[in-house]
């Protein structure tokens, strides 16, 4: 029997109930604004209006040597062969004399930027887009740290990598590609930590393409299912899909879980899109020629632009798989050859991205993980001293694209290019600006895991603002 007294009245059913009614409505419009999207790769908004949608790193591997490239040094050329009166230099190996560059440097663009004959193509297009940061340094003169610093902020453990904390931030623009790409002939050292995702959810990892493997069906193995259709594979990933749900309700902490799912779910959508993507057939006769296709950088850099243009979020290549830039002997064959291969395609990527409309919203960083002392080095077990050492107190990198003022070098080592002295600029600098540059305040984009608020940048870094048109 009901206890009449127990019932509720028509008015009391709407006053008790109906408050809660608007709620069956509220998924639907947190999805909408992308508040609460299934989707972890859906576009969302930075902190601020961004100056860049896209970051081009183009990392030469290795360290290349500030002082024969970008940052000339006439006291070192006077300096040469004589024991260079800055005393004992901290670096890895025994360092012996000053080692005059044995390149020629010139003035170039409107703005007078030097630069050597290594890079004489970017510089002579380019010049009044790039600035040049001569006064960088980070901490150690080891690659496999100082490369974890440069991609992840952390040179001693394994952090999320600054473009996974990019597409973490900002979602990708195209739903059917990764949000972040990695580019390179073979794995550097420190190999997949460099654009690791870490504690971030995977599915913010880097995609890695080894770019030796010149056809499509090499750089994306398996991307075609030769025995299913695709509405076939619709079906097994929804029922795929729907056993993973069942599995993960009861695993919620498990962060993994989510990350295979979206995972799958993002294979499925790659399989037209990157086929596509990645087909540099299609370019024209031109653009291949301008940007030397047939060679393994230029090739990477076309690649970088379609991905780019398809709305990518971060594509890094790199120039090189295990430090080819690291000239420890014949630093003026070594360099020569390296810019022969690099200048021409870094140089067409510039002038292709203007033509198209996309250097203004694209940041594109060049650089190394540190440079090279002014000083030779001493080869071990004797031998012609004709290379240099690494060199973390000062180096540069050069940035050009959006938000970014050109025509400039900014900072300086000392009178040798041994140390950074005026406006010195960390990698947690660098990298502070480049999430600036993106929309972010470096310090309030973190990530909350083992019980604490993690950032790229950690406790450091400043926004470079006088680099910033």
């Amino acid at each position: 029997m009901i206890d009449p007294c127990k019932l509720l009245s028509r008015r009391d059913l709407l006053r008790t109930t109906g408050t809660g009614l608007g709620l069956l409505a509220l998924p639907a419009l947190l999805q909408a604004d992308g508040s609460a999207s299934p989707n972890p790769l859906a576009v969302r908004s930075p902190h601020f209006a961004p100056r860049a949608k896209h970051l081009v790193h183009i990392y030469l591997n290795g360290g290349p040597s500030q002082v024969d490239t970008w940052d000339p040094k006439t006291e070192l050329t006077k300096w040469g062969g004589k024991k260079l009166p800055l005393g004992n230099l901290t670096t890895e190996r025994e360092t012996g004399v000053a080692l005059a560059s044995p390149f020629q440097f010139a003035q170039y663009g409107d703005s007078g930027l030097w630069c050597s004959e290594v890079f004489h193509q970017t510089a002579s297009r380019h010049a009044d887009r790039i600035c040049v940061i001569r006064s960088m340094y980070a901490n150690t003169p080891n690659h496999e740290q100082s490369m974890r610093l440069m991609n992840t902020g952390d040179e001693r453990l394994s952090r999320p990598s600054y473009g996974s904390w990019l597409t973490y931030g900002l979602g990708c623009e195209n739903q059917n590609l990764p949000g972040f790409v990695t580019l390179c002939p073979g794995l550097p050292v420190a190999d997949s930590s460099n654009w690791r995702s870490s504690f971030l959810p995977g599915i913010y990892q880097g995609t890695y393409l080894d770019t030796r493997k010149t056809k499509v069906t090499e750089l994306l193995a398996n991307i075609h299912n030769p025995v299913m259709s695709a509405v076939d594979q619709r079906r097994q990933l929804d029922l795929l899909s729907k056993l993973n749900r069942q599995h993960q309700s009861a695993r919620r902490e498990d962060a993994n879980l989510e990350a295979r799912i979206q995972s799958f779910e993002l294979a499925f959508r790659m399989q037209m899109e990157a086929t596509d993507a990645l087909d540099i057939s299609q370019e024209s006769k031109e653009t291949h020629e301008l940007y030397r296709a047939g060679t393994v950088h230029g090739r990477q850099l076309l690649i970088a632009r379609r991905l780019i243009e398809r709305g990518v979020r971060v594509v890094q290549c790199y120039h090189g798989d295990v430090q080819p830039w690291d000239s420890h002997s014949n630093i003026a064959g070594e360099h020569r050859k390296l810019g022969h291969e690099a200048d021409g395609p870094i140089a067409a990527l510039l002038t292709d991205l203007a033509q198209r409309g996309l250097l203004d919203e694209t940041l594109v960083l060049c650089g190394g993980e540190f440079g090279r002392t002014p000083a030779v080095e001493i080869p071990i077990g004797g031998g012609n001293p004709t290379g240099r050492d690494h060199n973390h107190h000062g180096f540069s990198v050069w940035l050009a694209g959006g938000g970014i003022k050109g025509g400039l070098a900014y900072g300086s080592t000392d009178d040798f290019g041994y140390r950074a002295v005026e406006n010195r600029v960390h990698i947690h600098d660098l990298h502070a600006t480049l999430l600036h540059l993106m929309g972010f305040d470096h310090e309030r984009l973190t990530y909350r895991h083992a019980g604490r608020d993690f950032r790229l940048t950690d406790v450091h870094g400043r926004i470079v603002n006088e680099i910033l048109a």
